[in-house]
């Protein structure tokens, strides 16, 4: 475990600082670092008139890392690269006690790897920590079998209820899993456990709910103005923006690209497929071969996990006596424990496909609220399917092992080094399977050994595509975190130079068109920032409320970096009315200023020159 947490931490760490910003989040990081008004309500630029979309939590742990580290690329990351590293040992210990070390070895080897969990804890983005918390749930759901004590409940529930105070609705994918988890493991009459649920229940909506209502404390005049709301609440954003509209595919992203069914997409490069966007909602989305979510990715794991875990868990659930049934003589769980965790996982795997097959705006990342249950029952299934290779099992590792030869094939280009290295882990798997049903290997160390080797090669065979494709990604800065807001570097710096030396006065640095297109700029000056429009172009700052701070001398300048094309003109910023009140009636500075072209810069109406 040691060795495998090593790598799980080299994997995350190795080149952090290399892989590009998410100028939206950091600029609100930023900003926290300057007030704790800002801090609490994680506003978005330092005059704290606006927030983010989620609460801060999860930007709380990279404030108080640039703040001891410094502010850069790599302090930024660092709390999701250590959360995503904390997860590979924690898995362990919890798939251990539900099943077995080697169930929990084999677990914890898949998630050091797992593409989609090593890319995501590289960028800075807040579901890496998101998915420990909903671990450190399940763990403490694990001691609520093993003790009967209501306090790993409740602990179990508070946990939950920080994973929603980090990500909002995506922890819910875990949640009826782990209930059911709970449910189907402890002792008492249902009426009893029913009660202690109850308990519980109450718990997670304190805890998920705390930051929400607390908000709530303060005066309507001093709370930030939440992007993406439609009335600058912040329980609009949790629940409508970051809710209902996003299932129904309703937030768009800013400059998001959407796939194209028929679209002939270039795929001759690993990076070309990289950039393909994630093919539309199908019951084989997770499984595709091309794509930010590709089989590469998560499905090659996702495929196995369902192939080994699923038989695995209802085997377990149902036997009785059977030492090769969960993880060989000596290990066997308590029958309660196994059937809470075909419960328990087997319904935390299926909200996590049935939702990320279905939903319509859905990004990557997310997937981070069910990629413990993948590795989970990935471990389980391939302890149990080495436990007792009997002809049935011993099919079933075939069919696994050709499955992922196949499929290997066609996520790659041709048979590269990782394809052979593949299918030679799955023939040399085979072959210790066989050897191991012979008399003499099967008794004492010798077939504690030739088990050893068949789960050794298996995990070989399974995740020797991904480990290439953690390597591609390291190599090629990938990120999940996109680029919204990002100004382009020989834009920012002139402009930035220009707006600090020609302020006087002015308490904001500039006015933006929108809250999306500004955050590299306030990453780097730190100054507050008039925002003209939120998401879908909604007009936070109207035409008479800029003309007021232009004559008092609080704002000078306007920063439009986008332009009216008249498709989708009511969710453009710039065809709301203050951008074109600045286009029709301002000044354009931009030449002046070093920028590349006109229409960028203006200097406002009425502003000194």
């Amino acid at each position: 475990m040691g060795a495998i947490t090593l790598a799980a931490g080299a994997l995350r760490l190795v080149h952090i600082g290399q892989v590009p910003p998410d100028p939206f989040y950091d600029a609100a990081v930023r900003s926290m670092t300057l007030s704790w008004h800002n801090f609490f309500f994680g506003a978005f630029e330092p005059g704290g008139s606006v927030s983010i979309d989620k609460p801060p939590v999860d930007l709380w742990l990279q404030v108080i890392s640039v703040k001891l580290l410094g502010f850069s690329s790599t302090t930024l990351k660092l709390p999701e690269a250590l959360a995503g590293t904390a997860s590979v040992p924690l898995l362990y210990v919890t798939v251990r006690r539900i099943w077995s070390a080697a169930a929990g070895i084999a677990a914890a080897a898949a998630m050091a790897v797992l593409p989609i969990e090593v890319i995501t804890a590289r960028s800075d983005t807040m579901d890496g920590v998101m998915m420990l918390t909903l671990l450190l749930a399940l763990l403490a759901a694990v001691r609520v079998l093993e003790t009967g004590r209501l306090r790993w409940l409740l602990a179990a529930a508070a946990a939950l209820g920080v994973a929603f105070d980090v990500k909002l609705l995506e922890s819910l994918v875990a949640l009826p899993g782990l209930a059911a988890f709970a449910y189907f493991g402890m002792a008492g009459s249902p009426p009893k456990r029913v009660l202690r649920l109850a308990a519980a229940a109450l718990v997670y909506v304190v805890v998920a709910l705390s930051w929400l209502t607390a908000t709530l404390l303060f005066p309507a005049h001093e709370r930030p103005y939440a992007i993406g709301s439609t009335n600058g609440s912040a329980w609009n954003a949790a629940f409508v923006f970051n809710g209902s509209d996003r299932l129904a595919g309703k937030s768009p992203e800013p400059g998001a690209t959407v796939y194209e069914p028929g679209h002939r997409y270039p795929v001759a490069t690993q990076e070309q497929r990289d950039h393909i966007p994630i093919v539309p909602p199908s019951p084989m989305r997770l499984l595709s071969t091309v794509g930010p979510l590709s089989g590469e990715r998560l499905g090659l794991e996702l495929m196995v996990a369902l192939l080994l875990g699923v038989p695995a868990l209802a085997w377990g659930a149902f036997a009785r006596g059977d030492p090769g049934a969960p993880g060989g003589p000596g290990e066997e769980p308590p029958l309660r424990m196994r059937r809470a965790a075909a419960a328990g996982l087997g319904l935390w795997m299926l909200a996590g496909i049935v939702l990320f097959s279905h939903m319509v705006r859905l990004h990557p990342r997310y997937v981070e609220g069910f990629t413990p249950a993948v590795a989970a029952m990935l471990g389980i299934g391939l302890a149990w399917v080495t436990a007792a290779l009997d002809r049935l099992r011993l099919a079933l590792l075939a069919l696994t092992l050709a499955l992922v030869v196949y499929y290997s094939e066609r996520l790659l280009y041709g048979v590269p080094v990782e394809w052979w290295v593949t299918l030679l882990a799955a023939l040399c798997a085979l072959a210790l399977a066989l050897l191991s049903r012979a008399p003499a290997a099967r008794t004492g160390s010798r077939a504690t050994l030739a088990r050893a080797g068949v789960i050794a090669a298996t995990l070989v065979a399974v995740l020797s595509v991904g480990v290439k494709t953690d390597l591609t990604a390291i190599s090629n800065r990938v990120s999940d975190a996109g680029l919204v807001g990002q100004i382009p570097g020989d834009q920012q710096r002139p402009l930035s130079a220009y707006l600090l030396a020609h302020q006087d006065g002015a308490y904001y640095e500039v006015a933006s068109e929108s809250a999306t297109s500004i955050g590299s700029l306030i990453v780097q000056d730190a100054r507050p920032v008039l925002v003209l429009t939120t998401y879908d172009a909604r007009v936070f700052t109207s035409v008479a409320k800029l003309q007021r701070l232009i004559a008092q001398g609080k704002v000078r300048y306007a920063f439009l970096n986008t332009f009216c094309t008249g498709q989708a003109s009511s969710v453009n910023p710039a065809c709301s009315a203050p951008v074109r009140w600045v286009r029709a009636h301002g000044t354009d500075v931009s030449l002046k200023a070093g920028l590349s072209q006109g229409g960028l810069l203006y200097l406002l109406p009425g502003a000194k020159p």
